[in-house]
C-alpha cells in the first residue's frame, strides 16, 4: 500500500472563470483524493490535497499542465508536502470563501 500525503497548492495564471475549480474538483474526485480547492482573493486558485502517492503526483501534474480547457497555467507551487497517517477530510470540494 502507497504512503498517504498531504500537499498544499497555488496555481497562477488565467485560472478563475474558466471552470478551472469544477475541473480541478472533476479530477481530483477521478483519483479518489480528498481536500479542498478554493479561489484567492490575488486571483489564483490554492487548496489541498490528501491521497496516496501516486494519486497525488497525477493530481500535480494535471495542475501544472493540464487544468481546464479554458485556463493559462503560469506557475504552479506546492508546499508543505509530507506523509500523513490519516485523512482529514472526507471528500474533495469547492470551498467558498
Amino acid at each position: 500500500m502507497s504512503k498517504l500525503l498531504s500537499v498544499e497548492f497555488e496555481i497562477f495564471g488565467i485560472v478563475q472563470g474558466v471552470f478551472f475549480r469544477k475541473n480541478a474538483e472533476k479530477q481530483a474526485n477521478s483519483l479518489a483524493l480528498k481536500g479542498w480547492v478554493k479561489n484567492s482573493s490575488s486571483g489564483t486558485v490554492e487548496g489541498v490535497l490528501e491521497g496516496p502517492s501516486e494519486a497525488v503526483n497525477e493530481m500535480k501534474y494535471w495542475l501544472q499542465h493540464k487544468g481546464s480547457p479554458e485556463s493559462r497555467i503560469d506557475q504552479a507551487v506546492f508546499l508543505n508536502e509530507k506523509e500523513i497517517e490519516n485523512y482529514t477530510f472526507d471528500n474533495f470540494f469547492i470551498k467558498r470563501s
